[in-house]
């Protein structure tokens, strides 16, 4: 897991220390687990030979010849199997041989080698030997000395392998592992689904965030955990406050374009009613104000409008409009407007009234300067609506092109228009973080591309 994949991911911190914390806490509950069992086990050893050290005491006995001898054979028959892993000897305190030594069946014909350590009288000892396998023993021993002290204290030794110790800790431990293991397996399971679980919330979040930036949403809805539901009130409540403060900021606008265009209206029909150089000028710069006062305000509707989450607008239903009206408004020169490759899902996110005046501007100047056919087509691919204006008219040239954006320029001033069209397009597009190209059309005339957007 890459540095950045953990640092900024919550389920992955999430998931990281849920784990490390269970395997720590299963490795050490597998060490104690373990050494406990040890210590059971070795108890339970050492206690099995401290029972045939008792019963080989119980047992010992001298003969009239001062010789040591057993009343009875121990009980255990793996005493009487040679090198079966369990045995017994009977020698002299210090390790002297004694006439007639006495010793199990399983030592065969080996004896038992042990350390000279001198326990008191009673006392039990072990130590851990060589066997007469090789194998390691267990050895416990004690010191037994006569009543009447006429004979030679005894030393009493009995061993096993401890690999009867050591076997089942190794094979317990074995079945630890496994079962540790697959309780970690469910534990890290049953950790992620409940990381899923408690985040679910926060992904149902982030989507519906989404549908408000695609426009198909203006606010979060539905209930949400008492964690999450405060988070989710402020951002309805911001979403609430910027959907006002546009609505605010528009309402001004209009206010301002009323109060403006009134006076601009009275002094043109003024101007109208009178003849001269005067009213010719007076009417010219009223019509200039009122284009100055439309584009503005179309800039300042755009800007306030990209502040705002969650806006959508459909594109096929304002093509097919705009190309109604622009079949009335240029009836007269019969030319044929086509809609052609446009998706049905295709939308712009932005304002409606904004995408109607760039693309009006758009579609009405390739009317004006079209033989007889407008195209228009649009595709969607990388988030961007492409919308592209084909028209079959003169054209421009390369230079020609870039001149176009300035403001008032026009390429005839024999055509109706003000020169501002392909300018508030630009900026409107600008505005909404996109661009206009403009190129040549398959038909020699002239190609605006449109790129917006999408939602």
């Amino acid at each position: 897991m890459s540095r950045m994949s953990v640092r900024g991911s919550l389920r992955a911190r999430l998931l990281a220390g849920s784990l490390v914390w269970i395997l720590a806490a299963l490795t050490a509950t597998g060490f104690v687990l373990a050494d406990l069992f040890r210590e059971h086990v070795t108890e339970r050893f050492e206690a099995e030979l401290r029972i045939h050290l008792d019963q080989l005491t119980a047992n010992v006995e001298f003969g009239a010849d001062a010789v040591p001898r057993l009343r009875a054979e121990l009980s255990d028959p793996r005493l009487r199997r040679p090198l079966s892993g369990l045995y017994w000897q009977i020698d002299r305190e210090g390790g002297d041989a004694v006439r007639g030594m006495l010793r199990s069946r399983s030592l065969w014909d080996t004896t038992l080698e042990v350390p000279r350590d001198g326990p008191r009288d009673g006392e039990v000892h072990v130590h851990a030997v060589a066997g007469p396998d090789r194998e390691r023993l267990v050895m416990m021993e004690r010191i037994v000395r006569l009543e009447d002290g006429a004979a030679a204290p005894l030393r009493l030794i009995v061993a096993a392998d401890e690999r009867g110790m050591t076997h089942p800790v190794r094979e317990f431990v074995g079945l630890l592992v496994i079962a540790l293991g697959v309780l970690a397996a469910g534990l890290v399971t049953a950790v992620m689904l409940q990381v899923s679980i408690g985040l679910a919330p926060l992904k149902r979040l982030s989507a519906q965030l989404a549908e408000i930036r695609d426009g198909r949403s203006r606010r979060l809805e539905g209930a949400f955990p008492n964690e999450v539901q405060p988070l989710v009130d402020e951002l309805n409540a911001v979403l609430s406050h910027d959907a006002e403060v546009v609505a605010r900021a528009r309402t001004q606008a209009g206010n301002l374009a009323h109060a403006i265009k009134t006076p601009l209206a009275v002094l043109g029909n003024a101007a109208m009613r009178e003849e001269g150089a005067l009213a010719r000028l007076v009417s010219d710069q009223v019509a200039t104000a009122q284009r100055q006062v439309d584009y503005h305000l179309a800039r300042a509707r755009a800007a306030a409008a990209t502040q705002v989450p969650g806006l959508r607008t459909a594109l096929r239903p304002v093509v097919e409009g705009l190309v109604r009206v622009m079949q009335r408004v240029h009836a007269e020169r019969k030319l044929r407007i086509a809609i052609e490759a446009m998706p049905d899902a295709a939308a712009f996110r932005g304002e409606e009234q904004d995408l109607q005046e760039m693309l009006g501007n758009l579609i009405d100047n390739a009317c004006k300067w079209a033989r007889h056919a407008v195209r228009v087509a649009a595709v969607v691919r990388d988030g961007a609506v492409e919308i592209v204006i084909d028209d079959d008219g003169p054209g421009l040239s390369v230079d020609a092109r870039d001149a176009m954006f300035a403001r008032g320029a026009r390429a005839d001033e024999d055509v109706p228009g003000s020169g501002l069209g392909l300018g508030i397009v630009r900026d409107l597009a600008q505005l909404y973080g996109g661009r206009i190209e403009l190129g040549q059309a398959p038909a020699g005339g002239l190609r605006a591309s449109l790129i917006l957007p999408a939602a």
